[in-house]
């Protein structure tokens, strides 16, 4: 079995990835300035920051199947601040929303919501993400009880099927490329927690006898 890092090995693996999960914000900063948003700047900004929102959230469903398969039980340590950068560009994905698109008028973004049916895909899969955020941090374990806040948490799931909604939605007939290939990914991995549980609601005997495929054997998301 690999090594697991030290503590001074993880920070820097996280630095690394952090400043990694900073850069698509950096791209928006970088067209800011140099005015480089294309000829409709709303939808350069509402597209990247929405596809980074899946791909961030992809990303943090993966770790879970990642580390049953490779027995790298570290990778859990990253799995927090995939969740967080999910909601940061998720919440700049809605600011673009109801700042960009509807001026910050209430009555524009309700008219909005109730209008098109992929805003209220989309709405519904932020709301979920609030609390996940919100109760990202040890205090909010504690206070919950680690089962209660599994059980919250499990509303990733949920959002995560919002999201591939959200995208098909809006999607044109002619576009349908990548949200079918997003879809296909967040399936396998929601098909992998499904087994995982089923296996873990087998009878005894047969739970052994599953007991080869080590990769099967961590506790899902």
């Amino acid at each position: 079995m690999t090594k697991p890092p030290d503590n001074r090995q993880l920070f820097q693996i996280k630095l690394a990835l952090f400043l990694l999960c900073l850069l698509p914000f950096g791209r928006l900063i970088w067209g800011e300035y140099h005015d480089n948003f294309g000829a409709d700047p709303v939808a350069f900004v509402q597209r990247w920051t929405g596809i980074w929102t899946f791909n961030l959230l992809l990303i943090t469903l993966c770790i879970s199947p990642l580390r049953a398969m490779t027995q790298l039980h570290w990778l859990l340590r990253l799995r927090r601040m995939f969740g967080l950068f999910t909601f940061f560009y998720a919440l700049l994905h809605f600011l673009s929303f109801v700042g960009f698109d509807n001026s910050f008028s209430i009555n524009e973004i309700a008219n909005d919501i109730f209008k098109r049916p992929f805003v209220i895909a989309g709405f519904a899969a932020f709301l979920l993400l609030i609390p996940l955020a919100i109760t990202s941090n040890q205090w909010a374990i504690r206070k919950l009880g680690g089962r209660k806040w599994q059980e919250l948490h499990r509303n990733i799931y949920l959002a995560s099927i919002l999201a591939a909604i959200h995208y098909w939605w809006l999607s044109k007939i002619t576009a349908l490329y990548w949200p079918l290939a997003y879809s296909a990914v967040l399936g396998i991995l929601l098909a992998w927690r499904v087994q995982e549980r089923r296996r873990k609601a087998m009878p005894a005997p047969q739970n052994q006898a599953a007991k080869p495929l080590k990769f099967f054997k961590q506790k899902p998301d």
